[in-house]
């Protein structure tokens, strides 16, 4: 088994700035109202670099990285 990474969103915190859409959008789109939407699905390793920067840049900590299985 290997460990895969995925884009979390914690809608609690996110207030639908749409940055993390502008800023990832291989992996990030958005609803009607802002929000984001991720699939779940393991971030690719070409776009790692990228992922990372964005959790970085989210203005409310609303994203996160998760590696697991």
């Amino acid at each position: 088994m290997t460990d895969v990474t995925r884009l979390r969103v914690d809608f609690i915190a996110c207030d639908g700035r749409g940055l993390c859409a502008e800023a990832l959008p291989e992996l990030v789109t958005l609803d009607d109202w802002g929000f984001p939407i991720v699939s779940g699905r393991a971030v690719p390793p070409r776009l790692l670099a990228a992922a990372r920067e964005t959790v970085r840049l989210c203005p409310k900590l609303a994203l996160r990285l998760d590696a697991g299985r």
